[in-house]
């Protein structure tokens, strides 16, 4: 079994700051992680490695050449083997461009039976890559995955979370599946898997010409939407404290409602 995993190196959003005058992203010094939607969806495909011996897990990522690390990461976790899709052709890109690239990689890759990707990544909250990428892949696919019921039969058995409960697919493989962080606790990396992921590992960089993508259906030049800026909202004015009798304060809330005219 064949099973890759589209995973996203993103940057530590607690530390993230916006430029006041430019309003872009201050990457400069920000730790980066691997996305934590990202690591669910890893973890599944190793249980499912697990379970199923001769089963190869790949991971497969765009980004900047310091995505590496996240990477090796991955494969200090238990991936078999790793890919980074890197070339400022791709900078720019938006899902749909985000989406093709990937597509592209896994076909280069040579497909797989089950392709898992996270649900959203922290720094953009999608949603929308995973399931573009098994449209051009033209996978049937499952959203939302908190539980996977089993694999059997040519079939995957999952449960897509709900926002008031939850529904049970049988999906036919090959299949892309988006993981949620309910569907399981990613593992700890071990001493020998980091031993192996940092002085042994191989990991295949390619570019758009190695993909057989031309520069025009990538990045910025194929990104129907773009982020212009991003800005963080205006703080809001100190509140107001009141203190008295129960009636007092009342009166006074609805004396501010009526200056507002709210009432």
């Amino acid at each position: 079994m064949k099973i890759v995993v589209c995973a996203k190196q993103v940057p530590n959003t607690n530390e993230v700051k916006i430029d006041p005058a430019k309003g872009t992203l201050m990457r400069e010094g920000v730790p980066s992680i691997l996305n934590p939607d990202d690591a669910n969806a890893l973890e599944a495909a190793l249980r499912i490695k697990d379970e199923n011996p001769g089963a190869v897990v790949s991971v497969l990522s765009m980004g900047p050449p310091q995505a590496l690390y996240m990477l090796r990461e991955c494969i200090a976790m238990g991936a078999d083997e790793a890919y980074l899709l890197s070339s400022r052709a791709f900078g720019g890109s938006d899902t749909c461009a985000t989406s093709t690239a990937l597509a592209a990689g896994i076909e280069k890759i040579g497909g797989a039976d089950i392709v898992f990707a996270g649900r959203q990544a922290l720094d953009g909250d999608t949603a929308q890559v995973g399931p573009q990428i098994a449209q051009r892949r033209g996978l049937p696919f499952v959203t939302y995955v908190q539980r996977i019921r089993g694999l059997a039969g040519g079939a995957a058995v999952v449960e897509r979370r709900l926002e008031d409960g939850y529904e049970v697919i049988e999906v036919p493989i090959p299949c892309l599946l988006t993981a949620v962080k309910e569907l399981n606790t990613p593992r700890y990396m071990s001493i020998g898997r980091i031993i192996y992921a940092c002085e042994e590992a191989s990991i295949a960089v390619w570019d758009e010409g190695d993909l057989g993508l031309d520069p025009k259906d990538c990045g910025l030049n194929a990104s129907p939407t773009q982020v212009m800026r991003s800005f963080t909202p205006p703080p809001k004015g100190k509140g107001e404290m009141l203190s008295g009798t129960v009636g007092g304060m009342a009166a006074a809330v609805v004396a501010r409602l009526r200056e507002k005219h709210a009432i």
